[in-house]
């Protein structure tokens, strides 16, 4: 089961463009962004980047406001645990420590540096699927006042909400298929945590199963959620 989207990369063709550069954690990790043909208004930073990078075009097509995809690479490494460690701040601290300085702070500096584009809350969301999908809740808990919105696909369970949920809360949208039970009880779990401290959230179920096409499908209903159009 291919847990990182089985369905088509993207719409073809797009009119933007995809912009890649190696940076030089864990011996070289690349970053794909895509341009919108117009100036962005908004910014999605996501992990598994060489995907959701991909999804500019879902985006072109349904019209919805420009938008900035930075999507960082994930490991080369075959052991998908090496993601997770990176991903979920439950299995290794020190290795999802790494990862998180350099997603927080070197990709967000290079999109600044390259692009020009440094946004408020309001108009920043991070974006993962399954194992990516806790890096965004982890990171947009850890910070509400970079990322005002988290898009989230079929979570997977190794990061569970804390018992005690930070005061400052951004948007977030979570979305699971009803062919993936499991993936679809962590969104619910999380769901629920944070509507229990009045939090803003959207659970959305569709059909289908883990990696399917209602990943892309969403995405540009993320993206007028959390920014209108």
């Amino acid at each position: 089961m291919d847990d990182q989207g089985s369905g088509p990369a993207r719409v073809e063709p797009i009119a933007g463009e995809l912009v890649s550069e190696v940076f030089e954690y864990d011996g070289g990790r690349r970053v794909t962004a895509y341009v919108p043909p117009e100036p962005p208004e908004a910014v999605v930073f996501a992990g598994d980047g060489q995907l959701i990078s991909q999804w500019g075009g879902y985006l072109e097509a349904a019209d919805g406001p420009p938008t900035m995809i930075v999507g960082a690479h994930h490991t080369d490494d075959p052991d998908e645990m090496a993601r997770i460690r990176e991903y979920s701040p439950s299995f290794d601290e020190d290795r999802f420590a790494a990862h998180e300085s350099f997603f927080f702070d070197d990709v967000r500096a290079w999109v600044r540096s390259r692009f020009g584009v440094a946004f408020p809350p309001e108009r920043t969301a991070v974006c993962g699927v399954s194992a990516s999908g806790e890096l965004a809740l982890a990171m947009g808990l850890r910070h509400p006042d970079v990322y005002g919105a988290v898009f989230c696909a079929s979570p997977g369970g190794g990061y569970r909400p804390p018992a005690v949920l930070p005061g400052s809360l951004p948007r977030t949208y979570l979305v699971a298929g009803t062919q993936e039970p499991w993936f679809l009880e962590n969104a619910t779990r999380w769901a629920d945590a944070l509507r229990a401290v009045d939090a803003e959230v959207v659970l959305t179920e569709r059909a289908g199963d883990h990696g399917d096409p209602f990943w892309q499908a969403e995405f540009p209903l993320m993206v007028a959620w959390a920014f209108g159009g």
